[in-house]
């Protein structure tokens, strides 16, 4: 979601005191929850810094996880609140670091500016009386585009914190929202603020972006309705879907046959991302799976150049998915056409009968999108660069020995901030991230560590 939120008119950003902690987390995905939980575990005092308006990153979006189709949301969402309501941690929405710099001690200091609500966050229930109110109705980012959202908005129902949000690029200022609002939380006169953060370390886990579609033109995304990513299907799985039912944007009408295009955007030099995204082939076969009880009578065809299925449970995975009836097509797709009664036709060369150039009518296309890295400069450091590789994943200078090390002493990279990932792999790094934090800590401060009483309060050894 990029909100640039109108704030010349209302006044100068707000300085605020500074504040010490133990560890910054940058991002506030899995990776970065899972850091910040086992820090605060063992007393250390954490500041997660998210730039969305709500936490979670990107797994709240997703329908279950491969291979063993556990509820994502029911994973995420506890996660969400226990980071919310530890006491050894803090949490920062909205907000972005602008700049971090190393003391001379080994310590951190970072600059973080938050952007305005708009709503005052002490007072607004989310009861969404405003959402009801405004007029105004633009494309949701939570639904991928999918459907609508309101100028002024919740991010999503688990959102944490769940506060709303006036989106001031698209705000007409009718003042609606303001008038039925039953807290009086609407305030167009608040201000950004700068906050000064200092600590003994940082983490990144900025996490990833999708693969913008639309550069592969010859798939024609966002041109022809029925083609859409697989975040998109995502979202018509979830039980949290925005429609009751899985159907094409063109007419609402149950797709009967199902085309997926791997390597969207991965293994693709011409693009300039020659790499392997890791979890589209896996991502795809869960969603063909989960189509395949949805639709019972529906074809699903997936497309490929190599199924990659390397992790435990993976390859079985895979042999379930033919078992179900999905049928696997070795051929890369050249292009899609779209005809007249919103059908789309697949050009691709069939590999396993001698390279026949080949075309298949579906009426849905699914494009397995890659994964790119979030944005994090490298410059983000003041005095010395955060290596990163072409591509812009966060690089180790030892990758086997200590791949949560960066370049920087004291700084540490997470999930899918170091390269694309799954769930179960971004969970284990945010873990060791947090080893490495206390470890470096540890050698660089001598100060007595806080540890966390019974009851939860602080208190000091």
């Amino acid at each position: 979601m990029s909100i640039n939120p109108k704030i010349a008119n209302f006044g100068e950003p707000e300085t605020l005191p500074d504040e010490s902690y133990d560890a910054i987390i940058i991002g506030g995905g899995i990776a970065g929850m899972q850091a910040a939980l086992d820090l605060g575990d063992m007393g250390k005092r954490v500041i997660i810094v998210e730039k969305e308006p709500s936490i979670g990153g990107n797994m709240f979006k997703l329908s279950k996880t491969f291979p063993t189709m556990d509820c994502a949301s029911c994973i995420s969402t506890p996660k969400m609140a226990a980071a919310t309501h530890h006491p050894n941690i803090k949490i920062l929405t909205y907000s972005e670091v602008k700049g971090v710099e190393k003391e001379e001690d080994g310590s951190f200091k970072a600059s973080i500016f938050e952007k305005p609500r708009y709503v005052e966050s002490s007072a607004c229930t989310a009861c969404r009386q405003c959402e009801d109110a405004c007029p105004v109705i633009v494309p949701s980012e939570y639904d991928l585009g999918l459907v609508g959202r309101k100028a002024i908005f919740v991010p999503f129902e688990t959102g944490v914190p769940k506060i709303a949000v006036i989106d001031m690029e698209n705000c007409v200022y009718c003042g609606a929202c303001e008038r039925v609002c039953p807290a009086n939380s609407i305030n167009f006169l608040q201000t950004p603020k700068w906050h000064t953060l200092r600590a003994k370390s940082v983490i990144v886990a900025t996490g990833f972006q999708l693969f913008d579609a639309k550069r592969k033109t010859d798939y024609h995304f966002s041109e022809y309705p029925n083609v859409i990513t697989s975040m998109q299907m995502e979202r018509l799985l979830a039980p949290t879907r925005p429609t009751h039912a899985i159907v094409r944007p063109s007419d609402g009408k149950e797709p009967a046959n199902i085309a997926y295009v791997l390597c969207v955007g991965s293994r693709d030099a011409s693009l300039g991302n020659p790499y392997c995204s890791q979890v589209c082939c896996m991502y795809s076969i869960k969603q063909a799976q989960l189509l395949m009880g949805a639709l019972p009578i529906a074809d699903i065809t997936i497309y490929y150049i190599d199924i990659r299925a390397y992790g435990k449970g993976f390859e079985e995975f895979y042999v379930q998915a033919k078992a179900m009836g999905v049928r696997f097509v070795k051929g890369k797709v050249a292009k899609i056409e779209q005809l007249e009664n919103g059908n789309l036709v697949l050009h691709y060369e069939d590999i396993e009968n001698g390279g026949k150039l080949t075309k298949t009518e579906h009426d849905l296309a699914v494009l397995s999108v890659g994964l790119l890295p979030n944005v994090c400069p490298p410059d983000l450091f003041k005095g010395q660069q955060l290596k990163v590789d072409s591509v812009g994943w966060v690089t180790s200078p030892d990758p086997n020995g200590a791949p949560m090390k960066t370049n920087i002493d004291g700084v540490f990279a997470a999930g899918t901030a170091t390269g694309p990932k799954d769930i179960p792999d971004s969970v284990v790094e945010g873990s060791a991230a947090c080893m490495n934090s206390i470890a470096y800590i540890n050698t660089t401060t001598r100060k007595i560590p806080i540890k966390v009483a019974r009851s939860g309060r602080r208190q000091t050894a």
